[in-house]
């Protein structure tokens, strides 16, 4: 089985993508600098596992990155590590182009090297695959959705710096060589999840009584791909995808925002109800917009499913379904995460 270095392996993504990759027989070294969403707790349950390793450490690291690289020998590098709430971004953009620009370049300049001192198979069978977002597009109209050609228009600080970090990839692989693959998913959600996020935050919110905060008129279209069907993507395209290729993942679940919180407060009305007898959504309450708030976004991911065969497991009924009880069902792992420096409020509000 191969060996895979995973950056950001701690995250929310990342841990999905770790543990099933583990279960499934891959080797994982796990580098992740620990930032306030990279959580270990996530990854509790391979302590000990003799396929899974652990660096604490930062992708900008080039030293640290180097000496991984050749010493674990990985087939693989799998880039997750990122700054990645909009409203964090608004507030404190630096960390964003830190993280994401100046990290990624150091990462892929590392991998590059590597890369070139491997021989015969080894180096024709590399990848490096970084993880993106829709978001790099910027917001679609009524109709239409973002393809692997749509012109790149990034309207957030988060998102313009991923889509630097895109750009990097691509030239690396252009100007070097470096067998890359880049892969540009919608909005995620499941286990694990940071509680910042609109599902996770709600749930809380929720179950706490309290007041259900929903930007502008709640009418922003996001498409919602439950993470483990993004993860069997990425393992897809990292295996049969083509060298220097992009490849768009969806859920073909468009939501307005709106909605999704009605489906959580249903679920949990049905699961948890109010001691008052009064129905969630009731606690809904709507604040000021933030600023560039994309209204629509929506994925074409024909290319992945025509190419190589993928495609969502979950409905995006059942995928919210599955996120709600596992909350419901560990909210130890909530109260771990928050340990006092994110107080379940709306960020990014600044003018």
């Amino acid at each position: 089985m191969p060996t895979w270095l995973v950056t950001g392996g701690a995250g929310f993504i990342g841990g999905n993508f770790v543990l099933k990759a583990v279960a499934e027989g891959v080797e994982i070294v796990n580098l992740d600098a620990l930032t306030y969403a990279g959580n270990r707790d996530t990854l509790a349950s391979l302590d000990g596992h003799p396929g899974y390793s652990f660096v604490q450490g930062d992708i900008g690291d080039r030293a640290l990155v180097s000496r991984i690289l050749a010493e674990r020998r990985p087939d693989a590098v799998v880039n997750f590590a990122a700054e990645s709430h909009v409203d964090r971004s608004i507030d404190g953009p630096g960390a964003f182009v830190q993280t994401n620009v100046v990290g990624t370049l150091a990462l892929l300049e590392a991998a590059r090297d590597y890369w070139k001192s491997l021989q015969g198979e080894a180096a024709a069978g590399f990848r490096f695959l970084h993880v993106s977002t829709d978001e790099v597009y910027g917001s679609l109209g009524d109709d239409g959705k973002f393809t692997e050609t749509t012109a790149y228009a990034p309207n957030s600080p988060y998102s313009a710096s991923k889509a630097a970090s895109d750009h990097l990839v691509r030239a690396f692989h252009h100007t070097y060589g470096l067998p890359t693959l880049t892969t540009n998913c919608s909005n995620n959600y499941g286990p694990y999840q940071f509680p910042e996020k609109l599902i996770p935050l709600v749930i809380a919110k929720a179950i706490a009584g309290e007041p259900l905060p929903i930007y502008g008129d709640g009418k922003n279209v996001r498409d919602w791909l439950y993470v483990g069907d993004h993860c069997s993507a990425i393992r897809a395209v990292l295996e049969r995808g083509r060298v220097g290729e992009t490849y768009n993942v969806g859920g073909d679940a468009e939501r307005q925002n709106i909605e999704v919180v009605n489906a959580i407060c249903a679920l949990l009305d049905e699961r948890r109800p109010r001691e008052d007898g009064k129905p969630r959504n009731s606690q809904i309450t709507y604040v000021k917009d933030r600023p560039g708030h994309d209204r629509r976004y929506a994925i074409d991911a024909s290319k992945l499913k025509g190419e190589l065969g993928w495609t969502p497991a979950h409905s995006f009924e059942q995928g919210i379904a599955d996120t709600v009880d596992w909350y419901l069902g560990n909210q130890a792992w909530v109260r771990r995460v928050l340990d006092g420096s994110y107080r379940l409020e709306r960020i990014g509000n600044a003018a």
